[in-house]
């Protein structure tokens, strides 16, 4: 399943595992190399170019994990994985460059900030400047209706909103493949339904993005 012309996204026979913590005692008992937990063990998969595709599973099911290693944000244990032909392990910047990520737990916001000037400080980060700058910032704040609240500071969003804000931020460089960890997570009905759509109909329908994202939700 390595280089294939017709996958956004290509994930073979890959495995990953995280030390588990066992003080200064377990690290003598087993000689320095303390044991792991398997979190992915031997996944392959293909995504189309255009494709929604979900990973369903509970919670500690391997989904974030997952998500992590096609963002560059882990490295597998073994196997190979790429984002558009780019192998995310030998060139994780190049890879990196075509993916927007969303994730389910969001740290890294400037609480003191405004969600517009959060915006503006993540869009330099990925190249943005000037006039471009503000029109993907006013594009993306529509999508998930968050234009009224542009100016509010992030420490006094709510947690749907604060997730909405994530997505938005996924969006600014208006990227080929999208990465939603639970993307409705803390969000209210109405949004909620208001973010699948617009992963459903304009993102992939219109815009013919290839999205993955988690989900614990069946329905």
């Amino acid at each position: 399943m390595r280089p294939d012309s017709e996958a956004a996204i290509v994930v073979d026979s890959v495995s990953k595992s995280f030390p588990i913590a066992s003080g200064a005692f377990g690290w003598f008992r087993h000689l320095g190399r303390p044991p792991r937990r398997t979190v992915i063990h031997d996944v392959s998969l293909r995504v189309a170019r255009g494709e929604l595709f979900a990973l369903l599973g509970p919670n500690g099911a391997g989904k974030t994990t997952l998500l992590k290693l096609l963002a560059t944000l882990a490295v597998p244990d073994r196997g190979y994985v790429a984002i558009d032909g780019v192998d995310t392990t030998t060139q994780p910047l190049l890879a990196r460059q075509r993916v927007g990520l969303c994730t389910s737990e969001e740290r890294s916001f400037y609480f003191r900030l405004t969600a517009r000037a959060n915006l503006e400080f993540f869009g330099a980060l990925v190249g943005l400047r000037g006039p471009t700058l503000r029109r993907r910032i006013a594009a993306v704040v529509e999508l998930v209706d968050l234009r009224g609240s542009l100016d509010m500071r992030f420490e006094s969003f709510s947690s749907g909103m604060r997730q909405r804000l994530t997505v938005a931020r996924a969006l600014l460089a208006d990227p080929d493949v999208l990465l939603l960890d639970e993307p409705t997570r803390a969000v209210d009905p109405i949004h909620a339904e208001a973010i699948r759509a617009l992963i459903r109909d304009e993102l992939v329908g219109r815009q013919k993005k290839t999205v993955v994202l988690t989900t614990n939700l069946l329905e």
